[in-house]
């Protein structure tokens, strides 16, 4: 009787911790944008380093969950001429991620041409990296 008791609070512990961590997450996650747009390399590299040893979680896992005012963090830096944030960005993010289509389904780099960004110091970057 007594293991059935302890085995149902280890359950039920574990089951109330893993619902307290995804909050956790989207509440350690919750200013990235402003850092971004702040164009702040150090703060983006101290949380994403925080997220990555407190939740196991590398930019590759939450980057495509994370829309600042509709756009993805790398637009986000385009459109605000965020260089040292948004080459960080793109050096963190693997290569195939850089290709894959977006949420509205374009690639970062169709986004960047149709925008006209071209010449954006983060967009040479991401040329060079692809």
């Amino acid at each position: 009787m007594l293991k059935i008791v302890k085995a149902s609070l280890v359950i039920a512990a574990t089951l109330g911790v893993s619902g307290v961590a995804q909050a956790d997450v989207s509440e350690a996650l919750a200013n990235i944008c402003t850092i971004v747009q702040a164009d702040d390399k150090g703060e983006l590299r101290k949380k994403m380093r925080s997220v990555e040893s407190d939740y196991r979680m590398k930019l590759k896992d939450y980057y495509s969950g994370i829309s600042c005012s509709g756009n993805s963090l790398i637009r986000t830096a385009l459109l605000n001429n965020a260089v040292e944030a948004g080459e960080l960005l793109v050096k963190k993010m693997p290569k195939s991620d850089l290709q894959a289509p977006e949420a509205d389904g374009k690639t970062l780099q169709a986004w960047v041409a149709e925008n006209g960004l071209q010449d954006n110091p983060i967009a040479a970057v991401l040329n060079d990296r692809l």
